[in-house]
């Protein structure tokens, strides 16, 4: 595995991290069998960068990443994040609010780290930014909890270049957490270079726009409760220009031996050599498959035929 370096703090995280979000919701039914086989894969293959949320199986995920993590705390880098939660705290499956309250800022990491079954949190996002509490003051509470001990580094996700400035002018941020894929290059006009020029790690989620490259994807064939089916990228039109992308993907990676999931994330890691992305599964093979192709390196005119397919076919969709 290779390593890159989190922003200016010196630890090296594997050049793929681990979203773990799909083994506890959003993507139908939970298999927490293979999920641990996956976490305890992802050891082995040096993948110590895992990523979670308490809004995953509302505290679910972090139960389970706990089960592996307790044992081989030394071993992984561990992100969680706060904001999303039910709008009834006693209930969880309660429709959701975004609370960057200080009040629960305070309460959500004691929650976290109990779940997590650990004494702290190597990095630890807001996770969705709502304005009702300025971003200042969330920032300043968040810095409370480094203080404390409870916390390593804090970060930020879904947020706006000049929003991660002034997070940035309250405390340093170690990593911004957004969308980022072949399909989704909005944050290349704002965000990117903010975080370039502050010296902040970019942390890609759905690397893979969420499995639509996939050789054999169909989204009609997914369960019923997957999140994907809401999603304009897998509907309609979009979904019919997005197969085509992934087609013609699947062809240039027939080329190198690979898939087009694979050449895909390959695609993002040799482009941004800065950037690090944690593409999800709960497989062991599709873990084994994104960890090969952190050792697929593609020239610059092959980085310009992958993105010539994605401009011969730009009705994308949207991200939600």
């Amino acid at each position: 595995m290779k390593y890159r370096l989190l922003a200016g703090t010196g630890e090296k995280l594997s050049a793929i991290g681990l979203g773990c979000m799909g083994m506890s919701d959003f993507y139908g039914v939970k298999d927490d069998v293979n999920s641990i086989l996956t976490l305890h894969r992802a050891l082995e293959l040096g993948i110590n960068f895992w990523d979670t949320a308490d809004f995953y199986g509302r505290g679910a995920n972090e139960q389970l990443i706990a089960k592996v993590l307790q044992d081989n705390r030394d071993q992984v880098f561990l992100a969680t994040k706060f904001a999303a939660r039910g709008s009834n705290p006693a209930d969880p499956t309660s429709a959701p609010v975004i609370d960057n309250s200080p009040e629960w800022i305070r309460k959500a990491v004691d929650l976290s780290l109990q779940r997590l079954g650990t004494n702290y949190i190597d990095l630890y996002y807001l996770h969705v930014y709502n304005p009702t509490w300025p971003i200042e003051e969330t920032i300043g509470v968040m810095s409370e909890l480094v203080q404390a001990g409870k916390v390593k580094y804090l970060g930020v996700s879904n947020i706006s270049g000049a929003d991660l400035r002034r997070a940035n002018s309250v405390h340093p941020i170690a990593a911004i957490q957004n969308e980022y894929s072949l399909l989704h290059r909005e944050d290349d006009q704002d965000v990117l270079p903010v975080a370039r020029e502050l010296g902040i790690s970019y942390i890609a989620y759905s690397p893979m726009s969420r499995g639509i490259f996939f050789e054999k994807f169909d989204i009609s064939a997914t369960e019923k409760s997957d999140w994907r089916r809401t999603n304009s990228r897998f509907s309609g039109e979009h979904y019919d220009n997005n197969r085509k992308i992934a087609q013609g993907i699947t062809e240039i990676a027939g080329r190198k031996g690979v898939n087009a999931s694979q050449l895909s994330l390959a695609w993002l890691l040799n482009k941004n050599p800065d950037m690090i992305p944690i593409p999800g599964t709960k497989k062991v093979a599709y873990l084994e498959e994104n960890a090969a192709a952190t050792a697929l390196d593609l020239s610059v005119a092959e980085l310009a035929e992958i993105e010539a397919v994605v401009e011969r076919f730009p009705n994308v969709g949207s991200k939600y």
